[in-house]
């Protein structure tokens, strides 16, 4: 395996290309763009795209976690890999005025595009914060909900992530994340593929094992929510699947 510095640095660059215009998710060695996906798993509906701002939907997520989140009005949520904001402009709708939405990403490019682009739509219950979602600029225990969307599979460590998100939760509060898993092992040499990291694809884990690293970090009433496999990326050895994973915090 690559060094997670290794990853990281790649993931960060590739994003960083996205959200300047220069590169984009759909290639051969991806799974976070093609028509199958976006038709059968992200499930946006018209009306939340078109209240979006322009640019703000980069398509690449595998999932729409605030569909399934259940958010309620004056709820602070927070977005891991925010990206140019589709999903936090769409929590901010749900939470209203009295809430308030953090964005964090990693990537420089992406926090600039999501802040013009929450100017852009007049969004003043949302902000961003660079940062890395396995170590948030965030206070233990100032949130009520977390989302992400196919993100997690970018951190070489799942478990630090999970454990983050505990921390940042208050008692009783909840997380719902999109996010791509394999069933069965990806190959050695695919994992060492960067290319293959910034898709989406090397750092899946099998299924079961993202739930039990769920379970691991402190989590209860941990429920898949929505389930879809990609019938388009199945290999002699394994398949990618995306799933909508909901847990609580005691």
């Amino acid at each position: 395996m690559p060094s997670d510095s290794t990853i990281t640095d790649a993931v960060k660059s590739h994003y960083a290309s996205i959200a300047k215009g220069q590169g984009s998710c759909c290639n051969p060695k991806s799974s976070c763009c093609s028509d199958a996906v976006t038709d059968i798993s992200t499930g946006y509906t018209a009306a939340e795209l078109a209240s979006l701002p322009e640019g703000a939907n980069l398509g690449l997520g595998c999932g729409n976690p605030i569909a399934l989140a259940g958010l309620r009005e004056g709820e602070t949520v927070v977005d891991l890999g925010s990206g140019a904001g589709i999903d936090c402009f769409l929590a901010a709708q749900k939470v209203g005025a009295q809430g308030h939405v953090i964005g964090i990403d990693m990537t420089e490019a992406m926090i600039a595009k999501a802040r013009a682009n929450a100017t852009q739509g007049g969004h003043k219950n949302v902000e961003f914060r660079l940062g890395e979602i396995a170590q948030m600029p965030l206070d233990s225990g100032s949130v009520d909900v977390v989302i992400s969307n196919c993100v997690i599979n970018l951190v070489p460590d799942k478990l630090v992530v999970f454990r983050e998100i505990f921390r940042v939760l208050r008692p009783g509060g909840h997380f719902t994340v999109s996010d791509i898993v394999s069933k069965g092992m990806i190959p050695p040499g695919e994992r060492e593929d960067m290319e293959k990291w910034a898709g989406c694809i090397a750092g899946a884990l099998p299924r079961d094992e993202y739930l039990r690293l769920v379970g691991r970090a402190g989590f209860t009433d941990i429920e898949v929510k929505a389930e879809v496999e990609y019938d388009y990326k199945k290999s002699d050895s394994y398949a990618l699947a995306s799933i909508t994973v909901s847990a609580r915090k005691p």
